[in-house]
């Protein structure tokens, strides 16, 4: 059964707070790694990862939906949380990085 619209907004609202919670999660991490706190660092990537899986799921089902042929009808805020979740993605793979050069450099 399609999503009503308050649960495609419900629906939304969560993908955006579990991936705004899986972006500020990384840049914490990185933070701390810029502090030398690397131990801490990987917890909170750790933390971010988790988060973001959680908005992985949410997407997850609105695909499994869509393939279905019960997906929401597209709307901006929909649009919006998809965009919040790919750029928190982006924003892990790349302070993962930024954490291990920060290590590195440490080391040497």
């Amino acid at each position: 059964m399609a999503m009503t619209p308050d649960e495609l907004i419900d629906t939304s609202m969560m993908l955006i707070v579990h991936s705004g919670d899986a972006r500020a999660a990384a840049f914490h991490a990185l933070q701390e790694a810029k502090a030398g706190n690397y131990e801490e660092a990987k917890k909170l990537m750790a933390e971010s990862k988790k988060k973001a899986l959680e908005a992985h799921h949410i997407q997850t089902g609105l695909l499994t939906d869509e393939g279905n042929g019960e997906g929401p009808q597209v709307n901006l805020l929909l649009v919006h949380a998809q965009d919040h979740l790919m750029t928190s993605m982006l924003a892990q793979e790349l302070i993962a990085e930024l954490i291990e050069l920060h290590e590195k450099k440490a080391d040497k």
